[in-house]
């Protein structure tokens, strides 16, 4: 500080007494401060005393150096000062700042202003920076390429995004504030912090057609191989790509390359690494060989420098311009093109032969799973590979195929999965925080061995338990215990999947179809076949084996009905119903209407076999409901974040009261399905399941039950309507799909699937064909009145979620908690085309005219067209269980995460608002209009600690809040100013929606 003069400084505010007490001596009292945040701006004014020996100190140097060079005129001291570079000159240094010795010896810099200015002066030019632009702060003020970001966007009226570090360590998120939120259009940053993306995200978000990214710039470290840059661009991505390379000692690049389009558009694999390019304004670049000529083909260490590109270091008071810095980077040279090799201490040599480990790394992270990978000399013996992978492969794969692309001295030692890179705040890999790692690694594994099968029983059952809150007096769990039904559900098993592989350490391949669908003795076998694989392992199954197609004879398994002919003419137009059909995630399906419900005045005309949204009925004319009872609980806290991001409390403006409510002797996790007749909209009905095995059809309006019937085990998936009126299809633990009679619940067919069905079935009003999933693996297209199945389509992982059905293109997806997202085509059950989402998914699909999405477990929320390309991804702080809703217009998209917040997203993929609400959210939420109000649109959510929260769908704000006397894991519908919904405390509710009058 003494040595620059400095005047001014941010201190931390934790760090100021101990600023203060260091430097006390040197500061006036009169040193006034600025507060921001978490930094204080120190103004210096030294003492006079400590400044006059300061500079005197200088001048005495000065004044030998001079004796020393013979300086004895003012000619020759003017000529002298025009060949040198003085640090005490007045305004001669911008900033001083340190190394971080990352890859060399860690120095003091001391940086002139006329060594930093061309740098920012051509980047300007280079990217064609405007005030336009958005520039993010990728790079922290202690490392020199923050200057360059800070004053590109500063000299050229640019805005300059600055996020807080929280943020920066969530890469999910900190993608959706770059690319969602504030649609960042140049981003300069080291390779290692734009993998901590994930080659996933890079490619759908950072590198997507859809990007706001204009300019993508990487320095710092080894640029990544062409082959894996190809691999992250999205299809039809047009970010221009700067390859740039500099060193701290004369701040802050010296070369640049733009990548070409036609290379990045190129199939052809490219085996060479990206060359550095051409100078900046103002730099020289010279390769010289290891006795300091300078060469023009062939290997040799770089040298930077340039007549004004010249840094002070550590001492240095006094320079020749012009000076030249021996980099430690490695190139070679070919036909004038400069080519990285690595640094100095990245050269090894191992089993006597030399080896630079930055190949490693290279070929590594071409491999087709590695997600991200770094390579360490271990304490100078071992090479380590440290990977995170897309799909958690065994290590014997990965090891075949290094020795497929590496020489023998290459092979690493050992191979570490691990679930980030870490890195420095500088944004490059961390070599000590991964030699730690690797510490750890060594003694959890000599530590955490499994000592034989019966250790594995032991710690799978206090597993079991310890998630499941069962008794510790349970001393042994029953062999036949199924998750599920012992009180798991979806994220409990998430969590039992994570214990399991931390235990075994190492990933099973299919362990969570079997802890959602097996016993606990099915699972603990699952586990041994995957560590002994090669052992004879005994399986003692007490409990039935899935159920084969083959096993049931369709008739027996139907019971009388499947006996008895249809009770309608399936060519008898006239025992077709007109209605219209809602559940969940505001689905309508208005089915044969088009002259009933114009004539009543209650629907605009429209045609038969219509899918609609919720408001396209918006005419609809309501029926005053009776006189009512019961009031709202009071809403606890809620924050509101809408666009400003700022939290607000917002007063209550319709009140919820229980209309009716209906016992079903257990939980009712699954969501109702209503249907409203067109002739007699009076009888409409409620149909819904429960863990009771019971299937009841319920009165909307007065909440009498019309009929019950008893299934076969329990029920989670929310019913569907036939396309004719007539039948009700349901699915059920048992491994059936039951299809009953809508007017008194008779058993009209019953198909057999291998296993539990939990997914809900959706009908195709253009073909009458139901569409439904199994936990067998297997998607079904079923006819019910020929009652055969028409397709079966093996899907790559359990089918929880229920299909989605898309009428132009003609396409049903499917969702697999083997994480892929499948069209298919209805007629055939041919597969169209499939996207991996790397995590499992419990959210159903949803699509619009133009995009089809869904959440996945990983937190993130996908939206592809309907071609399968992945337009965007929001990321929130949460698993997503919850399915989506669209508005009318489809313009918006609502969903809720486990991080607590109902979202509301724009088409774009921007966050409109969120709301937070006080538990989980799991549901589905509905959108539908206030019957006050015509134009006010609201959407009905559900958290899992039972409140239901009614917000504007356009603002977010909070309408009404009421709490039901137990856990919610069913989605709301709402049908005129009436809201059904189940309950964990074994009812189903209906609730009316009061008021809502603006004040």
């Amino acid at each position: 500080m003494k040595k620059c003069n400095l005047k001014y400084i941010l201190v931390e505010k934790k760090q100021i007494n101990k600023f203060r007490s260091s430097y006390e001596t040197l500061l006036n009292g009169d040193t006034f401060t600025v507060e921001h945040n978490d930094l204080v701006l120190f103004t210096l004014h030294w003492k006079n005393d400590e400044m006059n020996l300061m500079l005197s100190d200088r001048k005495e140097k000065h004044e030998k150096e001079k004796r020393k060079n013979g300086l004895s005129s003012d000619n020759n001291n003017e000529e002298k000062v025009e060949e040198h570079m003085d640090v005490r000159l007045k305004h001669c240094l911008a900033y001083v700042l340190h190394t971080s010795g990352t890859t060399g010896i860690p120095k003091i810099v001391r940086v002139p202003h006329e060594c930093i200015v061309p740098n920012i002066q051509h980047f300007r030019i280079l990217f064609n920076i405007t005030q336009e632009d958005v520039l993010f702060l990728a790079s922290p003020l202690t490392f020199d390429p923050s200057v360059v970001e800070i004053f590109l966007a500063l000299s050229s009226g640019a805005s300059l995004l600055i996020v807080p570090t929280s943020v920066r360590m969530l890469p999910s998120k900190l993608a959706a504030v770059l690319f969602s939120h504030h649609r960042v259009t140049v981003l300069q940053a080291t390779p290692t912090l734009l993998r901590r993306f994930g080659a996933q995200l890079i490619k759908s978000t950072v590198l997507s057609a859809s990007t706001s990214l204009r300019v993508l710039a990487l320095g710092g470290e080894a640029f990544p191989s062409l082959t894996v840059l190809k691999s992250w661009r999205g299809e039809g991505n047009k970010t221009q790509i700067f390859n740039v390379y500099g060193i701290t000692e004369v701040s802050s690049w010296a070369t640049f390359y733009r990548i070409p389009e036609k290379i990045l558009n190129s199939n052809l694999k490219c085996e060479m690494p990206v060359q550095l390019g051409f100078p900046l304004l103002g730099t020289v670049v010279e390769v010289r060989d290891t006795n300091g000529f300078t060469i023009q083909e062939g290997n040799g260490q770089v040298f930077l420098g340039g007549r004004n590109r010249v840094c002070f270091l550590d001492d240095e008071v006094r320079l020749p311009r012009g000076t030249m810095r021996a980099t430690g980077d490695f190139v070679t040279v070919k036909d004038g093109e400069i080519f990285f090799l690595g640094r100095k201490d990245s050269q090894i040599k191992r089993h006597g032969k030399r080896l630079n480990i930055e190949l490693v790394q290279r070929v590594a992270e071409e491999l087709q799973y590695v997600e991200s990978c770094a390579v360490t000399w271990y304490n100078q013996e071992k090479l380590i590979l440290f990977m995170v992978s897309k799909d958690n492969l065994v290590k014997d794969y990965i090891f075949q195929e290094l020795q497929r692309h590496l020489p023998s001295h290459a092979i690493p030692d050992e191979l570490v999965l691990i679930d980030v890179l870490p890195f420095t705040s500088h944004g490059k890999i961390d070599v000590s925080e991964l030699n730690k790692i690797y510490l750890n690694y060594i003694n959890v594994k000599s530590e955490c061995k499994l000592n034989g099968k019966e250790e594995l029983w032991e710690k799978l059952q206090y597993l079991w338990k310890s998630i499941l809150s069962l008794s510790e007096d349970l001393s042994k769990v029953p062999d036949e215990s199924l998750f599920l039904n012992s009180g798991g559900d979806s994220l409990k098993s998430i969590r039992l999947l994570n214990e399991i592989e931390k235990l075994t350490g190492t990933s099973v391949p299919g362990l969570l179809e079997m802890i959602l669908s097996s016993s606990i003795l099915e699972i603990y076998n699952h586990i041994l076949h995957t560590l002994f694989p090669d052992e004879d392992l005994t399986f003692s199954k007490s409990c039935a084996t899935k159920r084969k197609l083959s096993d049931i004879n369709q008739e027996e398994a139907g019971g009388k009905s499947l006996h008895q002919k249809s009770a309608m003419s399936l060519n008898c137009n006239s025992e077709i119903k007109a209605f219209v059909a809602l559940s969940r995630g505001s689905q309508i399906l208005s089915l044969n209407t088009t002259m009933s419900l114009t004539k009543l005045g209650h629907f605009p005309s429209v045609c038969s076999s219509d899918l609609m949204s919720q408001t396209d009925i918006q005419s609809l004319k309501s029926l005053s409901p009776p006189a009512l009872t019961g009031k709202s609980e009071n809403p606890s806290f809620v924050a509101i974040v809408p666009k400003e991001g700022k939290p607000v409390i917002e007063a209550e403006k319709m009140e919820l009261r229980v209309r009716w409510r209906s016992d079903t002797g257990k939980c009712v996790d699954a969501s109702p399905l209503v249907v409203i007749p067109a002739f007699d909209k009076s009888s409409a009905t409620v149909y819904i399941g429960s863990h009771s095995h019971r299937m009841k059809a319920i009165d909307l309006y007065s909440g009498k039950v019309k009929w019950e019937q008893i299934l076969g085990d329990r029920i989670e998936s929310s019913a569907c309507v036939s396309k004719c009126g007539n039948f009700i299809i349901v699915g059920c633990y048992d491994g059936l799909v039951y299809v009953l009679k809508s007017s008194t619940g008779e058993k009209y067919w019953i198909f057999t699937t291998e296993d539990a069905v939990k997914s809900s079935a959706t009908m195709d009003p253009t073909t009458g064909l139901l569409y439904i999933g199994s936990h067998d693996q297997h998607a079904y297209a079923l006819d019910i009145y020929k009652k055969k199945c028409v397709w079966k389509l093996k899907c790559g992982g359990t089918v929880f979620s229920s299909p989605c059905l898309s009428l132009i293109p003609h396409h049903v997806y499917f969702a697999t908690l083997g994480g892929l997202l499948l069209a298919i085509n209805p007629a055939s059950g041919n597969r169209i085309w499939k996207h991996s989402c790397g995590k499992p998914l419990f959210s159903s699909p949803q699509c619009c005219l133009r995009y089809v999405c869904i959440g996945c477990v990983d937190g993130n929320f996908l939206c592809f067209t309907h071609l399968g390309e992945q337009v965007w991804q929001f990321s929130t702080s949460g698993p997503i269980f919850s399915s989506p809703c669209t508005s009318p217009s489809e313009q918006d998209v609502f969903f809720g995460s486990h991080d607590c917040f109902i979202y509301s997203c724009n088409m774009e993929g921007h966050l409109r608002w969120k709301f937070e609400t006080t538990s989980r959210v799991y549901a589905t939420p509905f959108v539908f209009h206030n019957q006050s109000h015509s134009n006010d649109r609201l959407l009905a959510a559900a958290s899992t600690d039972g409140k239901l929260w009614i917000v504007d769908s356009q603002t977010g704000q909070l309408q009404s809040v009421y709490e039901l006397p137990g856990e919610v894991f069913s989605s709301p519908v709402v049908w005129e100013s009436m809201l059904i919904i189940g309950c964990r405390n074994n009812y189903v509710y209906c609730l009316d929606l009061l008021g809502g009058n603006k004040k």
